[in-house]
């Protein structure tokens, strides 16, 4: 701590809806790893954690750590509608050696910013282990005010993931807490990598890098240089990201279901996903394998 660099938010590989693919799971983690990333962030959104029981989560929580093995960081989310069932996942989350929780609104019943933070006035003192914050305004209904994050951060969270695509907000929130290097500034957004790192910012959260680890940490260190023309090249393979792997597909679940696809595609783990999402199959699969195909030789 602080927290920096490159946090693949990872995937849950799964058999069924109640069963890990821990074979799997191990591939993806040394997959990541070996990729030169700086922390992992286990049951975020692109990791379907809402999806899941509580016992399969308490299982990814304790393998991912075991694997991992102190070699980068683990977060673990902990976001749920019940408060105790937050503070019981943090509580495991330290117990089996993970380093930090991450902390949306919770997400059924809108709530104010000023129930946001009552909500974290009760919770981060009984937080056994450091909070980072992720304000995810298109699953939780609540976008975080500043002075939400700002009350936050008075109480001891150690940063905030910021997953609104919002630039402005995100430079607003950079240019906030310029003098508290301590507290560290995350996007969600793969494509404001640069922007965010030059602007004082400390890193990302970014799904591509279950798949292509060291194609997002070549993207930040290349932002970190200043290297405005590897930057240029590396924007442009994260953009064919977008215009195919996130791209196929109508549901708003494409990305998640994406990801999951291409990493089945590479040989890595299955690609069930939870219910109530489908993975692709047919023609959807097909355009993922087409897309692995060409895009396997022009990643790092």
């Amino acid at each position: 701590m602080p927290i920096k660099g490159i946090i693949p938010p990872l995937i849950t590989p799964l058999l069924n809806n109640n069963t890990l693919d821990v074979n799997g799971l191990e591939k993806l983690v040394e997959h990541i790893v070996s990729g030169g990333v700086h922390g992992l962030f286990v049951l975020g959104t692109t990791g379907e954690a809402p999806s899941l029981s509580n016992g399969l989560k308490k299982d990814i929580i304790k393998r991912a750590c075991e694997l991992i093995n102190q070699r980068i960081p683990v977060l673990v989310g902990i976001t749920d509608t019940s408060f105790e069932n937050s503070l019981e996942m943090a509580e495991y989350s330290k117990k089996v050696g993970a380093d930090a929780v991450v902390v949306a609104p919770p997400y059924y019943t809108p709530i104010s910013q000023s129930e946001m933070i009552d909500y974290l006035e009760n919770l981060i003192p009984r937080l056994p282990l450091p909070l980072l914050l992720y304000n995810m305004p298109s699953h939780t209904k609540l976008h975080l005010a500043k002075k939400t994050v700002s009350a936050a951060k008075d109480l001891g969270a150690i940063g905030i993931k910021d997953s609104s695509g919002d630039m402005f907000y995100l430079f607003s929130l950079i240019e906030e807490f310029k003098n508290s290097p301590e507290f560290s500034i995350f996007t969600g957004t793969e494509l404001f990598i640069p922007e965010t790192i030059m602007q004082g910012g400390h890193g990302a959260v970014a799904g591509g890098a279950n798949m292509f680890p060291k194609l997002f940490v070549s993207y930040y260190e290349a932002s970190l240089a200043h290297d405005y023309e590897r930057i240029s090249v590396l924007r442009n393979k994260v953009m064919m990201l977008y215009n195919t792997i996130y791209n196929v597909g109508k549901c708003n679940s494409r990305i998640t279901k994406g990801i999951n696809c291409a990493l089945s595609v590479l040989g890595i783990c299955n690609d069930y996903v939870a219910f109530p999402l489908r993975r692709f199959e047919g023609e959807e699969k097909h355009k993922i394998e087409q897309y692995i195909s060409e895009l396997s030789e022009i990643m790092i």
